[in-house]
């Protein structure tokens, strides 16, 4: 039999503040797969990575490289072992260049000659040419779409001669046709000799690139299986320990009066550039409006000018009947707006600050909680314990820091504040980005329950399929411009493909 590459045996985790993360857990790899590391947010996959890539070191356990015991206490360590890892947020310096972020750590010195500088250049071309990474080695990293920052993070670690790549939720923020090419290149690098751990939640990945899988729960291995012969069903069961529909099941939408109106509306970025121009819609009541297209193209803007956070230069906004174009976020709070940002950790949550004391960020003025100028901190607590309970938010502690979250259920709980504050129009930004089978059902099932009930919601995703289940009607945004408007069941893939990439609707149906 194999001797595999790698096998964890026993591997338990326990964080200071008693939280338990792995309960003894056996994993093992053999050379040359890609090996899929598939769970819900929370069941210790990204630990147990860590935890072999040298970032973390375990409670208990052992690593075995090659059936040799190998002592693994530092990311350095790793290396010498020939395992790397790409983590889910980079690690990329954004003032250096792409050349100078891969060499970084590979060399002791800091001060490099022109000639050891021309060698690595001349290793890192070769390295790009052999692997089909293809970069701008000279380029600023704050200057790179998040697509190539992917790839830089990769021939980093790459160029550090490992064997076993670790990846971690490596498609969560690629668009559709970045994810294909992140698929070429894992399948040329097996070709070449590299084992591959991808760490994912998402079913349709897990069954189009890996060779096995690995399912975890609540910190242990549930089972380990040929990743031809499980359905998305059995392996969603194995995930979350129940049958799971992973398909949204959505009454026939009936719209009344706009809730939403918006009127030929302009946003500038952070450059003084057009990023929102002349964009017009309304969102009614008891429907989804949903915006699709590549990320990077307005969305972002137009999100922000909605929701106070942004000034539109021209336009108008109306919430209700009443123009509230430039008001502010606390404003547009008490006239029934909620708000699920795309980024959880900058926009969402204070990390430092507890969960019980995030769960009520834009309700502390609230009657409900404050007494006054005072907080009721046993309100606080019923609220954050009544939250924690209705979300299925998985906490150690009320009063745990937020930061100690796993992404999915820092998400969860945003999602879970946001929607107590009864609003009349929900703005939901990419509202299952980075969460699992169970908790994406979740969300998608309560946003329709929402709209059924007479809510307003306005989805900002990338995700195709979201938008596609969960719109009533919707529009592609180009360049800061919609290419059209439609309901889903008008449109076909092709059709939103082309407005993807700036094609207007009525020209893509003569395509």
């Amino acid at each position: 039999m194999e001797t595999p590459l790698i096998e964890m045996r026993g591997i338990v985790k326990i964080y200071p503040d008693g939280t338990v993360a792995l309960r003894g857990v056996d994993f093992s790899v053999r050379p040359g797969e890609i090996h899929g590391l598939l769970g819900e947010n929370g069941a210790g996959k990204t630990t147990l990575m860590k935890i072999l890539a040298g970032v973390l070191r375990p409670t208990r356990g052992s690593i075995l490289v090659e059936g040799r015991e190998a002592r693994i206490h530092s990311p350095m360590d790793a290396y010498r072992h020939g395992i790397g890892m790409v983590h889910q947020h980079f690690t990329l310096i954004d003032v250096f260049t792409v050349l100078d972020n891969i060499i970084l750590g590979a060399e002791e010195s800091a001060i490099l000659s022109r000639r050891v500088l021309g060698e690595h250049r001349s290793r890192i071309k070769e390295l790009i040419e052999k692997t089909g990474l293809k970069v701008p080695l000279d380029t600023v990293v704050e200057d790179l779409p998040v697509g190539l920052r992917q790839r830089v993070e990769i021939l980093k670690v790459l160029y550090r001669n490992i064997r076993l790549l670790i990846l971690d939720e490596p498609t969560a923020v690629l668009t559709p046709l970045e994810v294909e090419e992140l698929f070429e290149t894992l399948r040329r690098l097996r070709e070449q000799g590299t084992t591959i751990i991808f760490i994912t939640h998402k079913l349709r990945e897990v069954k189009e690139i890996t060779d096995r899988v690995t399912v975890m729960r609540r910190g242990r291995v549930v089972g380990v299986v040929n990743t031809s012969e499980a359905t998305p069903q059995q392996l969603a069961r194995m995930m979350v320990g129940r049958e799971v529909v992973l398909r949204v099941e959505k009454p026939p939408a009936r719209p009344e009066s706009p809730v939403l109106r918006v009127e030929n509306l302009w946003v500038k970025n952070e450059l003084g550039e057009d990023a929102v121009k002349g964009v017009s819609f309304e969102v009614r009541r008891g429907e989804v409006f949903g915006i699709g297209g590549v990320e990077g193209n307005g969305q972002t803007e137009l999100v922000e000018a909605l929701t106070g956070l942004r000034k539109a230069e021209k336009g108008r906004v109306l919430l209700g009947g009443k123009e509230v174009t430039n008001a502010s976020p606390s404003e547009l709070y008490r006239m029934g707006l909620a708000h699920i940002p795309e980024d959880r950790q900058k926009l969402g949550l204070v990390l430092q600050m507890t969960v019980a004391e995030n769960s009520i960020l834009g309700l502390h003025r609230s009657p409900m909680v404050s007494r006054g100028l005072m907080l009721s901190m046993q309100a606080v607590r019923s609220h954050a314990e009544r939250l924690v309970k209705e979300y299925s938010i998985v906490v150690h502690s009320i009063d745990a820091p937020v930061k100690s979250l796993s992404g999915g259920n820092q998400q969860k709980l945003v999602v879970a504040r946001e929607l107590s504050k009864n609003p009349v129009l929900i703005i939901a930004a990419h509202p299952t980005r980075g969460l699992d089978v169970a908790a994406t059902e979740y969300i998608r099932n309560l946003l329709v329950r929402l709209r059924s009930q007479g809510r307003a919601v306005l989805l900002v995703t990338a995700d195709l399929d979201e938008l596609l289940q969960l719109s009533d009607r919707l529009a592609i945004m180009y360049e800061g411009e919609f290419m059209g408007t439609a309901k889903p069941e008008e449109l076909s893939i092709e059709e939103i493909g082309l407005m993807m990439g700036g094609v207007r609707l009525d020209e893509a149906r003569r395509h």
